[in-house]
């Protein structure tokens, strides 16, 4: 069985969603390790409720990125991860994780990718004006937020929205599209090719594949 590794910072809403697709089977692999960079994280107790090796490795505790992403790939590889899953890990990666783990390594982040890299996703879709808001799954690569997508799941706007409510629909999307996306690329379907993401064979828009996901308006 394929082994995933999940990094998180807080509260592990994405890492329940992939043990719960683990648990049901729509995710034909096992969590090896949930690693947090914060001993307070909550996720890390959702770890252990279900049984899952976890450790806290404290960037607090290293004197730069560097050294910090090098425990990182320390505990990845003595776990022998198939698949990095990035689920709330705010930290910016370097290439000392980066490159040994380059084409898997997934990230999720909270807007319609290209469009809004960075933070305060959802408050600057509204401030656009924006009639969409929604979540990209992508390869990470050196570039923050700029690796290319893999999977979309979008959510109209609607009239009244506040960055915490369009935010709180986004997130059950998140818990949609992120575990299908590490399927695809354990069957082999999804790759990283050169800057490129395919999907059984074929480069994937530059915005991702758009899932089908009931996204209310409100």
């Amino acid at each position: 069985m394929p082994r995933l590794a999940i990094l998180i910072s807080g509260h592990g809403s994405n890492l329940q969603a992939f043990i719960d697709a683990c648990a049901s089977g729509k995710l034909l692999a096992n969590i090896s390790l949930v690693i947090s960079n914060k001993p307070d994280a909550a996720g890390l107790q959702r770890a252990a409720r279900s049984g899952i090796p976890h450790i806290c490795i404290n960037h607090k505790d290293y004197a730069s990125r560097e050294q910090f992403d090098a425990a990182l790939v320390n505990a990845l590889q003595a776990h022998d991860a198939d698949l990095v899953i990035l689920a709330g890990f705010m930290r910016i990666l370097t290439p000392v994780l980066i490159e040994p783990y380059l084409g898997r390594l997934m990230n999720i982040h909270p807007s319609l990718l290209p469009k809004y890299p960075g933070l305060r996703t959802h408050q600057r879709a509204l401030d656009a004006g924006d009639k969409e808001a929604g979540a990209t799954v992508h390869f990470v690569t050196a570039e923050l937020d700029g690796g290319p997508p893999i999977v979309q799941a979008r959510v109209p706007v609607a009239q009244g929205d506040t960055a915490k409510s369009l935010a709180e629909r986004v997130t059950m999307q998140e818990h949609a599209i992120f575990p299908l996306a590490a399927q695809w690329f354990l069957e082999g379907r999804v790759a990283l090719r050169g800057t490129k993401a395919t999907l059984d064979g074929a480069v994937i828009p530059a915005t991702g594949i758009v899932a089908e996901t009931d996204c209310p308006a409100g």
